[in-house]
């Protein structure tokens, strides 16, 4: 019997447990709790599989096999010194490898974040393996349209656009590595509704153009966000201290590859049934309002498209009970395997 065929008592207790399996790049490290149909969780920046505490148990509770990775270049997974091996291709081929590697034929595969864009861009290449999918903050917008270093050069005006700051190789690093845990802290309140600066204070999304203008110098100071404890964020700086950035940020540094790869899937749909969940306090939503408005011609299988009133970024973070059960009825609806 296959793990998406097996069946769990009701009340029984579910651990998580770690494991190891070989990816295309070396090392992928999961974190799995549950039996049943296969639920792929993908985090993003500057993330790890811990951004799905809340979501493994909750699905293993529903009869879900969940599963959530450290993205190739974060954590225990492999990080490859070559930039290209963090382009969108080979993170779906981690994906695939992943399922494949766990036993399974098919899976649900949900992102959040970077992994929002991972997981649509599974879905699109290998649809049969990826049967249905769930984006979290980042709305799905079809590949195409113009090349992204351009587009990002031209935003901001005077200032410079987070994106392409992170383009260019051991910047972020040098402003990032000195102090991780400050950093990433600063950086999570930044996007936190809680904690994010207010409309009349300078933008954490832009970086001053003047010489040593940092992302730092606009997060929130003295201010920790309701759903980090000290005890979260030792688990993500540690991690950070321990691999360093370059890996995470090579993820940006591989967005015009993507362009030029994925050329051929310009202006696709994503057909299997999908699911968004975002946050009304979230930059991610209201920049890419059209991409949420073009959903009945981008999602045509979409189940529904929720927006957190005063949520932010960390949306399965910082709301996680409204998150859980936004994710067990719409995949409590989907086909069973």
């Amino acid at each position: 019997m296959s793990a998406s065929q097996s069946t769990r008592r009701p009340g029984a207790p579910v651990a998580a447990t770690h494991r190891i399996v070989a990816g295309p790049a070396g090392r992928l490290h999961a974190v799995e709790q549950g039996d049943g149909p296969l639920v792929l969780l993908v985090h993003g920046f500057p993330e790890s599989w811990y951004s799905w505490r809340h979501q493994l148990p909750a699905l293993a509770g529903a009869g879900y096999r969940a599963v959530a990775l450290d993205v190739r270049g974060y954590g225990r997974s492999s990080r490859p010194a070559d930039p290209a091996a963090y382009r969108m291709r080979e993170l779906v081929a981690d994906n695939l490898a992943l399922v494949r590697a766990l036993g399974e034929e098919t899976a649900v595969v949900v992102g959040h974040d970077w992994g929002s864009n991972i997981a649509a861009a599974s879905a699109l290449l290998h649809p049969e393996v990826f049967r249905a999918v769930g984006l979290l903050s980042v709305p799905y917008a079809p590949p195409g349209g113009p090349r992204p270093s351009e587009v990002f050069a031209g935003m901001g005006g005077p200032e410079e656009f987070y994106v392409s700051y992170f383009q260019r190789p051991g910047r972020a690093e040098t402003e990032i590595e000195p102090d991780v845990r400050g950093w990433l802290a600063g950086f999570f309140a930044a996007l936190s509704a809680d904690t994010m600066p207010g409309a009349d204070a300078p933008d954490p999304h832009f970086v001053s153009r003047a010489d040593g203008g940092t992302l730092r110098e606009r997060f929130p100071r003295g201010v920790r966000p309701a759903w980090l404890s000290e005890a979260d964020l030792d688990v993500y700086a540690g991690e950070f201290e321990r691999t360093g950035l370059t890996g995470a940020l090579n993820r940006y540094r591989n967005m015009d590859r993507d362009w030029a790869e994925l050329a051929e899937l310009a202006g696709r749909p994503l057909e299997q049934p999908a699911l968004f969940v975002g946050g009304t306090r979230d930059a991610s939503t209201t920049w890419m309002a059209e991409a949420i408005d073009a959903f009945p011609r981008t999602l045509p299988a979409l189940a529904g498209a929720h927006l957190l009133e005063g949520c932010g970024h960390w949306v399965q973070q910082e709301r996680p009970a409204e998150v859980n059960e936004l994710l067990t009825g719409w995949l409590d609806a989907l086909p069973k395997v």
